[in-house]
């Protein structure tokens, strides 16, 4: 960017000068590769020019600033002209490109993201530097033909494009030497196209952007996105949660063997669109296949992409949506080594095709909907359509979604995904009324709902931690500042015993316990409520601590009392058997289904014999000792009442039938809720219910 001058100056920085020839070739491959990386789409080639980029700036990022330094020096003594300005504009714009890519590749390297404002600084600027740059020489080059200077312009500038050609050249020959993994995206060649081929995942509604089968290594690697600097804290909530687990699950995968045994392979893509999507869309769940859990995926469950690759969803439930297979980065799944760390800083300096991972469609509960909600139709029972879980309809319909008003709304998110603090490169959202870009919070992954057994069973990472927290989940002690405005305080399902202050000996003692649904944004129980059960036990003591009645007591063999209050339900098959394996694939309907609405109440009511104590002799059972009659003095005393609500995610004949009697699998058993009152017993005490006044209620 010369002025014609002669001697010293056009030695040091003229047209012929190493240093001149040298800052033009590489302010010109650094603009081409700059703007390519900017508006060019996702490609290795793209990726590779992002690293060669930036060892070309960092080799030159010495020599270039001596450059400037000597060529000020140079022209600092000419006179004000339209040249020199925009000689003037274009260095101080080159100063400050260059200061921002110096930030931005450190930031690519040592943080956790790369600024979006210094990105940005770094691109107006170079639009800038060649704005100002451009007409500098063009302006310097037609001085020169007017004033007649020969200099070796043409020289000039084909050296500085030449090396601009090495450069791309360069970068195609390693993008072709390494261009990332290639995915075989091929059904097995014995696949069965059970519905034709236009439905290869079907029953399943779950589909692929192509209609075909994806590498099942295009859905995995979640771990690698948890290397240290990235999104390490999410992963690790990950790691024990529901969805990590969903394809190991052992109950889900014995009750899928089941299944595959009795209406072939090609039928557990019913289930693999939610619990196994890599297996789904890899073609593994086929006629033959022994494994039907692929081993890519196999403890990846809902990996990181199965969500995140999601296009689209819909409301009809049963996995009814659509999941794409993101362009990746070089090297994307590596988690130690330079490769890692080159993985790294692609995403954190070129981070357009990793954002697009993250949609404004994940907060809305409809995409939870594609699997939080399930049916049962001709295809699969042979007779028609039944409703099974459905978590969005029964929040939808509840007075936890005003629609069109979020700060009286409480959404899936807020409640399964709780803010917590974070370190991680997603903290912060610009999209939810709530929120800010730095708000240092992110959603949590470990979706904490109602599963003990499985992390336990499993001894996942972190799998202490999930349990401690989804008992306290259960229990209504979980604190979530977020909502804390609109919801309640309490437990999940709050218990209101009603029972009379005193009872004559010889009366029956009414109790009436009433259930009500306190913060459950949905049915309480939900889910498979064929193997879920909550029920209550009641137990009445006497003054001596002696136990006179129960109910809902669970034996020995960790089997609940027949006649207990239960919340379940009992699907039937065409012939009217019980569903009681979980072989939904047969249900047509239920014979007995008992759940809480949000906001509902449910009531039960006990006549408790008033006794001094039904502890009859020794080998008495329990059933029997409950009719005996026993003769009650005149002053008997008090009786102490306890209901408890309990709930286990899997019933004991369940698990028997998977694992055997002897197997010693037991579902833990939560303590949700607890209420107590006390009766006095005394001759000749009129109720305080029989004077018109209302029965105390104890609790």
């Amino acid at each position: 960017m010369s002025v014609p001058d002669g001697g010293k100056a056009e030695v040091r920085t003229g047209w012929s000068s190493f240093l001149s020839k040298l800052g033009m070739a590489s302010l010109l491959f650094l603009a081409v590769s700059g703007l390519a990386i900017t508006f060019a789409p996702f490609h290795a080639s793209i990726q590779w020019s992002v690293i060669v980029h930036t060892v070309a700036g960092i080799v030159t990022l010495l020599p270039l600033a001596w450059y400037y330094a000597i060529h000020w020096q140079d022209y600092k003594h000419y006179a004000m002209s339209h040249v020199v300005l925009l000689g003037y504009v274009g260095f101080a714009a080159l100063l400050v490109c260059t200061l921002s890519g110096v930030v931005v590749t450190w930031q690519g390297l040592f943080a956790i993201k790369s600024s979006w404002g210094w990105r940005q600084t770094h691109l107006i600027t170079t639009f800038v530097t060649l704005g100002a740059a451009l007409p500098h020489i063009l302006f310097t080059i037609v001085h020169m033909r007017r004033e007649k200077v020969k200099r070796p312009v043409a020289p000039f500038m084909a050296q500085a494009i030449g090396v601009t050609v090495v450069g791309i050249l360069v970068v195609v020959g390693l993008a072709t030497a390494y261009p990332g993994v290639q995915y075989v995206n091929e059904f097995p060649e014995d696949y069965n196209f059970l519905y034709g081929e236009d439905r290869p995942f079907a029953p399943s509604l779950a589909r692929t952007t192509t209609g075909g089968a994806f590498d099942s290594r295009s859905l995995a690697g979640s771990l690698s996105c948890g290397t240290e600097g990235c999104h390490t804290q999410i992963v690790e909530e990950w790691k024990p949660s529901a969805h990590r687990y969903a394809a190991m699950d052992v109950v889900f995968q014995k009750i899928q063997a089941v299944m595959a045994e009795q209406n072939g392979a090609e039928s557990t893509r019913y289930c693999g669109g939610c619990h196994d999507p890599i297996s789904l869309f890899s073609g593994t769940k086929n006629i033959f296949v022994e494994d039907l859990t692929n081993l890519e995926g196999y403890n990846e469950g809902v990996s990181c992409l199965a969500c995140h690759a999601v296009r689209e969803t819909d409301l009809q439930g049963n996995a009814n949506y659509v999941v794409g297979q993101s362009p990746e980065y070089l090297w994307q799944w590596s988690d130690e080594g330079y490769r890692r760390i080159l993985r790294d800083f692609l995403i954190r300096t070129y981070p357009a095709q990793h954002n697009e991972l993250s949609k404004r469609m994940f907060k809305t509960p409809k995409y939870c909907a594609a699997c939080h909600k399930q049916f049962i139709d001709e295809e699969i029972n042979r007779v028609g359509w039944v409703q099974l879980q459905n978590q969005y309809d029964n929040w939808a319909a509840s007075h936890w979604n005003v629609e069109g008003d979020p700060t009286r709304t409480i959404e899936c998110r807020e409640c399964h995904m709780p803010l917590v603090a974070s370190h991680d490169p997603a903290s912060g959202d610009t999209a939810d009324y709530n929120r800010s870009p730095e708000d240092g919070m992110h959603r949590s992954h470990r979706f904490i709902a109602s599963n003990q057994l499985m992390p336990q069973m499993l001894e996942l990472e972190g799998w202490e931690e999930q349990v401690r927290l989804t008992e306290e989940w259960l229990q209504g002690k979980t604190i979530i500042d977020e909502i804390r405005d609109k919801w309640v305080e309490g437990p999940i399902v709050q218990i209101a015993l009603e029972a009379p202050d005193t009872v004559a000996p010889g009366e029956e003692i009414p109790v009436r316990l009433v259930l009500t649904a306190n913060k459950v944004g949905h049915d309480y129980p939900t889910g498979p409520l064929d193997i879920i059960q909550s029920w209550v036990e009641m137990t009445v003591t006497d003054s001596a601590g002696n136990v006179v009645y129960t109910s809902g007591t669970v034996d020995e063999k960790n089997f609940i009392e027949p006649g207990s209050f239960l919340f379940k339900a009992e699907p039937v098959d065409q012939y009217g058997n019980l569903i009681d394996r979980h072989n939904l694939w047969e249900m047509v309907g239920v014979r007995f289904r008992r759940a809480l609405f949000p906001g509902y109440s449910d009531t039960v009511e006990y006549s408790v014999p008033c006794m001094p104590a039904v502890l009859g002799p020794p080998g008495v059972a329990a059933e029997d000792q409950k009719q005996m009659q026993v003769e009650v003095p005149e002053t008997a005393g008090e009786y102490r009442i306890t209901a408890v609500l309990h709930y286990r995610k899997v019933d004991q004949y369940l698990l028997n039938f998977l694992f055997g009697e002897d197997s010693g699998v037991t579902a833990p058993v939560v303590e949700l809720a607890t209420a107590t009152a006390t009766v006095k017993v005394a001759p000749a005490v009129t109720r305080e219910a029989d004077s018109g006044e209302e029965p105390r209620v104890g609790g």
